[in-house]
């Protein structure tokens, strides 16, 4: 069965601050592959992995003054505390570098900054409360 995390318990950390009204938070890590196949062969005998690149999109109510400091060439630690009961996935993005800024506002609608990042390396970590002794 999934375990699906709730918006409403979980935050998003920005240089360990917490960051409100966050709306939603997407990453992905994509992996450069290259097969390699034997002399004569059509089949692959082997798999080379090449370079890895890591891209989140983090949407905030409004502004995010901890974002809105940052230079283009300051580096920050990103992490999202994903919460389901008592069950926490932490995924921490390590030198982190904003990318792109853009606010978007529809009517009858509030406004929403939307904070683009590349990151060198994450990490996600799972955890469970203890059973209660």
């Amino acid at each position: 069965m999934p375990t699906l995390f709730a918006a409403n318990e979980s935050q998003v950390l920005v240089a360990g601050t917490a960051i409100e009204g966050v709306r939603s938070i997407d990453y992905r890590r994509v992996q450069a592959r290259e097969n390699v196949f034997g002399l004569g062969s059509n089949e692959r005998i082997g798999l080379v992995s090449g370079a890895q690149v890591i891209e989140g999109v983090l949407r905030v109510a409004s502004t995010a003054p901890a974002l809105d400091a940052l230079t283009v060439d300051q580096s920050v630690q990103i992490s999202a505390v994903l919460v389901h009961g008592a069950t926490r996935m932490t995924v921490t993005f390590d030198e982190c570098f904003l990318t792109d800024k853009s606010f978007e506002m529809a009517s009858g609608g509030h406004g929403v900054a939307v904070y683009a990042f590349t990151a060198t390396r994450m990490r996600e970590e799972m955890a469970a409360a203890a059973p209660a002794a």
